[in-house]
């Protein structure tokens, strides 16, 4: 597995992360525990050392998952989790990212995690009741005990990006990014450039449709899976969207590779300082996905995506109101 510096701040990762929500949270039920830990082993035996989950995830039950399956490897994987969420009877009510909280989750995700540091601590989203610098403080002081190394920010803008950085460097920046979702690029990648921070992208197979393995008759159970109440999964939304997955076959074929491969290397070609985080909560999709760090894709390629990209109007918005109202981005 290749490794990529996640910016400045220090930290080596492989190539690609594995996003661990799926095995527990999101979309789906919640895979059996032998199972869950099967998939994350192998991970880490293909070479994966960066793997991403949070307190929301179940909620709890993705971290514990984790540091049960994780523990024997540790001090060789970089885990990021993440705080921020306000939790009520098993569910997101909003946000929360008072100082007081903020130790309190990190001393659970510890707990959770079975290890004495957590490599990379993200706000899981921006609270406008709590000034960033607040927020920013309080993890400069927990690096300073050395229960976290390293912090980060998710669903950001450039302006708390910078705002944040000013007090300690931000060591890297998760937001939704992909071949369908491409606000990062106007603000939020420039500035990350320009501060030497790491970009992680979150949903980088666009939650499963860039995979080629969905369709406007897929229907998603609104009990267990996020997508059921996002826009751009409407059947509709689905049809009208269907041209990206098509040019991702297209160009899959031409390449001797799969949509999957295709879109990841995309992202990975953008630049060296990005990360993407697929969910991963199956075995063959790890060997599919881990395909992608030697897809190389020329800048003929790259201009052809681009091309057919421009003459394809995304249809929905990419998440609910809810956590809409929530981002930054």
């Amino acid at each position: 597995m290749k490794a990529r510096k996640l910016g400045n701040c220090g930290l080596e990762v492989s190539a690609l992360g594995m996003g661990a929500m799926n095995l527990s949270f999101g979309t789906g039920k919640a895979v059996d525990e032998g199972i869950g830990i099967k998939v994350l082993h192998a991970a880490v035996e293909r070479g994966i050392n960066f793997f991403d989950t949070a307190q929301a995830y179940g909620p709890y039950t993705n971290e514990i998952l984790l540091g049960k399956a994780l523990a024997p490897y540790r001090k060789d994987l970089i885990i990021a989790t993440k705080f921020g969420f306000k939790l009520e009877n098993g569910g997101i009510v909003g946000t929360d990212s008072r100082p007081a909280t903020i130790r309190a989750v990190a001393e659970a995700s510890l707990k959770s995690l079975r290890t004495d540091y957590i490599d990379l601590f993200y706000q899981h989203r921006v609270d406008l009741n709590v000034p960033i610098e607040d927020v920013v403080g309080t993890l400069k002081d927990l690096i300073g005990e050395g229960k976290i190394r390293h912090y980060g920010l998710s669903e950001v803008g450039a302006a708390t990006i910078r705002r944040a950085h000013a007090v300690h460097p931000v060591a890297a920046v998760q937001n939704q990014y992909s071949l369908w979702t491409r606000e990062p690029e106007a603000e939020v990648l420039p500035i990350c450039e320009e501060l030497g921070i790491g970009f992680v992208p979150w949903g980088p197979l666009g939650t499963g449709f860039l995979t080629g393995t969905i369709d406007p008759s897929t229907k998603f159970d609104s009990g267990t899976d996020l997508r059921a109440n996002f826009p751009r999964f409407t059947p509709e939304a689905m049809k009208a969207n269907m041209p990206v997955v098509d040019m991702l076959r297209v160009i899959a074929t031409k390449k001797n590779a799969t949509p999957v491969q295709v879109a990841l290397a995309w992202l990975l070609a953008q630049k060296p300082w990005i990360v993407p985080i697929p969910g991963m909560d199956k075995v063959e999709y790890i060997e599919d996905n881990i395909k992608s760090v030697d897809l190389v894709l020329t800048a003929t390629d790259l201009v052809e995506i681009e091309q057919q990209l421009a003459q394809i109007n995304i249809q929905g918005a990419r998440l609910d109101e809810g956590l809409l109202s929530m981002s930054e981005q």
